[in-house]
């Protein structure tokens, strides 16, 4: 026998003690599940991209919320599919209490008031532009959609939101909304900024949920370049000093270095949202036989954590929840 001063497969050679070695591991209470709310009563449909995943009634929605619970998921993303006919530039229904964001958020916290509720802070579903910002001669404002979108999180954090999420990716919009929430009483509400969002292409089942993909060009004017690492530093000093909680990094599987960055260069929770391109991609090869659809998933997962990220957003959050019963 060789003689060797270590033997590294003495820790792997079997189950119990691979768990005693291991240092990473993905819980249930690390994930966030974005969920579509659309309106009518009794609703559920599919979205075709996305297998698995549905857009809800406000009824339906606080059933598997409900259920969701139950599994022991504590934090939900809601984001709205609002009917064409309600948009326009300003977007206006954004603000609308009665409307079906703005009542549901309200009629879920009341049902639910352990529930985390988080929101979407961000133009795009309800403008009739579909940009993340105001649109003027072709040209996505910037400074002069700050006040929308603090009108906008100051709603939501009326209706009930526990985390406030600006996707916008406008310049200093944290700051504004920080300021707006604190000076209206809401300074208990958090701000999970989307710190690093890429312009990606992974985005397109989301897209396709929502209904909401610009109606001219694209978003490379505020969102990232995938091709850019310093400027996630760049942002995310600017959300630590505006008032973020946490750092959110999009898409997450691709970008996992910059998971990592942020990791070691902030001292507040990181968190990756497990977009909705690369969901489908694992479902898509998973329906052809190709790949083992649930061990995938997992490793995506234990990925995300093991680069850096507390808080994992993901469209896995359920079928991962019932894995673990």
């Amino acid at each position: 026998m060789i003689n060797l001063p270590q033997r590294p497969r003495r820790n792997r050679k079997n189950q119990a003690i691979r768990n005693l070695v291991q240092e990473n591991e993905v819980k249930v209470s690390d994930l966030i599940l974005p969920l579509f709310l659309i309106d009518g009563k009794n609703k559920k449909t599919q979205i075709n991209s996305m297998p698995g995943i549905y857009r809800l009634s406000k009824d339906l929605m606080l059933k598997e919320i409900e259920t969701c619970l139950k599994l022991g998921i504590t934090t939900f993303d809601i984001f709205p599919n609002i009917n064409e006919q309600l948009k326009d530039k300003k977007a206006s229904e954004s603000l609308n209490k009665k409307g079906l964001y703005l009542s549901s958020l309200k009629e879920i916290k009341k049902q639910f008031p352990e529930a985390v509720i988080m929101t979407d802070v961000a133009m795009d579903p309800y403008s009739s532009d579909g940009h993340d910002g105001l649109v003027k001669n072709g040209e996505v404002l910037n400074d002069e959609t700050l006040s929308i979108l603090s009108e906008m999180a100051l709603a939501q954090a009326e209706a009930g939101a526990d985390i406030i999420g600006p996707s916008d990716m406008m310049d200093g919009r944290v700051g504004v909304i920080r300021n707006a929430l604190d000076k209206h009483g809401y300074s208990n509400v958090s701000i999970m900024s989307y710190t690093a969002k890429y312009a990606s292409a992974f985005y397109g089942p989301f897209r396709e949920a929502l209904q909401s993909t610009p109606k001219f060009g694209d978003k490379k004017t505020y969102q990232m370049n995938p091709a850019n690492t310093q400027e996630a530093l760049i942002e995310a000093d600017l959300d630590v000093i505006e008032g973020a909680d946490f750092l959110m990094v999009k898409p997450a599987l691709s970008y996992l270095d910059i998971i990592k960055l942020l990791k070691e260069n902030f001292s507040l929770p990181i968190a990756a949202y497990n977009v909705s391109g690369e969901y489908s991609m694992v479902k898509a090869a998973a329906a052809k036989g190709w790949i083992d659809g649930d061990k995938i998933r997992d490793e995506i997962l234990l990925s995300i954590k093991r680069a850096g990220a507390s808080i994992i957003l993901t469209y896995f959050a359920k079928e991962f929840a019932l894995s673990k019963k």
